[in-house]
Formats: structure tokens, C-alpha cells, sequence
């Protein structure tokens, strides 16, 4: 029997995003798919209905792959796939597999030859970089620093040089609420020429998105408390 396709669906970043993140190719597959495989079936009943979902929403089935369901057996969310059925999968925020758990459903998925076929949507990493400036040829996303002060200091400091050897984008994010205390630490443990660049909220209103040197920054008074953001560092030879 021929199986079905997983296909990967972005979702807002924002809560006002929908219209600027939704492709009219990904309003007509999700119009063909009546699986999913989601991280919070709550918003995912949002994001479809945003992306002008036309089947009934009771006619869906929505595997719930939050938090609480991890670690256990993956056979249940591929039950419809092996039966010929095609299936989406969707993250919480942008896009699935993406600094996002979603990555081992799709692993899975092609270790029993099921077709993966990504949906175009926005990604926070990319949208960032895209606006920071720096190297798009050579760049690496670190997920979280350590939350210790001084582990997280000699990381920073080891991200400039990585950066400055390598002539190489770093990346990197903070649980929203810390936000403001890892950009002091950025700030005290960075060479005052090297660039930083902080974006925060993409999408939104109040998107907010600057470069500069750390110097500079150093003078600048911003709350990101609670703001969504990326980190990105870049140091010159």
C-alpha cells in the first residue's frame, strides 16, 4: 500500500501575521489534509481556520504532540500515513522541525519512506538573518546559552571568536521572559566592535530589528521583556 505525504505547515509568528504568512498553496492543501499532528490543538484549529480551512473542523483528527506526549511511542501519529492518508504537521510558532521538537516526527517519517514535502512559510532564524546584515553564506543557530551567568559569559565570548575565525553568523535565543538579561550579558562579555543584532516580535507590529556595534548598543535602552527575539553576533577580521 502506498503511503501518504507528511506535509510540513508554518504557521503565524504573530497574533495579527496570519495574512503575510499564509501561501494560497498552503490554504489548498490544508483544504486536502484532514490529519494533523500538532503541538497545541487549540491554536492549530486557529492557525487552519486563519488559513481558511473549508472542511469541518469536527471532521478533523488532531494527534497531540505538546510536551506531555513526548518520549512515548511515535506509532500512533503515523496510524493514517501507512494507511495511504496524507498528514500535516505543525509547530507552535514558524516552521516545523526548525528549532522545534516537530524534527523527530519528520525523522520518523523518513525512516519508514514516507514523502516530506515542506510548505513555504516564515521562519524567525531566517527572517532574522535575512535583516541582520551578516554573513547568510556561513552561519549557526546555538538554540539557548546556558542559563549559569559565568557559563553563559564564556559562551558569548566563545561565539565572538567562533565568529571572528570563521567570518561566521551566530545565532541564538532566550526564553522571552530573560530576554533582558541575556542581552547584558551580551553586552559585558562582547568586544565593543563587534555587531550585534537584536529581532524581536518578526512580523508583528511592533516588530523590531537593529544592528549594531556593541558599543553603541551600550547606549541604547530596550525592554524585550516578553518580546519574542533572535540574537545574532557577527565579528569582523
Amino acid at each position: 500500500m502506498q503511503t501518504g505525504t507528511l506535509f510540513l505547515i508554518p504557521v503565524p509568528l504573530a497574533e495579527d501575521a496570519a495574512s503575510r504568512s499564509f501561501t494560497p498553496f498552503l490554504g489548498d492543501t490544508v483544504n486536502q489534509i484532514s490529519t494533523y499532528i500538532v503541538e497545541n490543538e487549540k491554536t492549530a484549529r486557529k492557525f487552519l481556520k486563519q488559513a481558511g480551512l473549508r472542511i469541518p473542523q469536527a471532521d478533523l483528527t488532531i494527534h497531540d504532540y505538546g510536551k506531555h506526549k513526548r518520549g512515548s511511542s511515535l506509532v500512533p501519529f503515523f496510524r493514517e500515513l501507512q494507511l495511504g492518508k496524507d498528514v500535516g504537521l505543525m509547530s507552535e510558532a514558524g516552521c516545523p522541525g526548525v528549532a522545534d521538537p516537530g524534527a523527530e516526527i519528520v525523522a520518523e517519517a523518513h525512516k519508514r519512506g514516507i514523502k516530506v514535502v515542506p510548505l513555504v512559510g516564515p521562519s524567525a532564524l531566517l527572517l532574522a538573518l535575512m535583516a541582520s546584515g551578516f554573513s547568510g553564506q556561513s552561519f549557526t543557530f546555538h538554540g539557548y546559552l546556558p542559563i549559569d551567568k559565568a557559563e553563559r559569559g564564556r559562551k558569548i565570548k566563545d561565539l565572538e571568536q567562533l565568529s571572528q575565525r570563521n567570518r561566521q553568523t551566530q545565532l541564538f535565543i532566550e526564553t522571552p521572559f530573560r530576554n533582558n538579561h541575556l542581552l547584558d550579558d551580551i553586552l559585558k562579555n562582547s568586544q565593543p566592535t563587534t555587531l550585534l543584532c537584536v529581532a524581536c516580535d518578526l512580523t508583528a507590529a511592533s516588530e523590531y530589528i537593529r544592528t549594531m556595534p556593541v558599543a553603541q548598543w551600550r547606549k541604547e535602552n530596550i525592554d524585550l521583556h516578553k518580546r519574542p527575539a533572535i540574537f545574532l553576533l557577527y565579528r569582523q577580521s
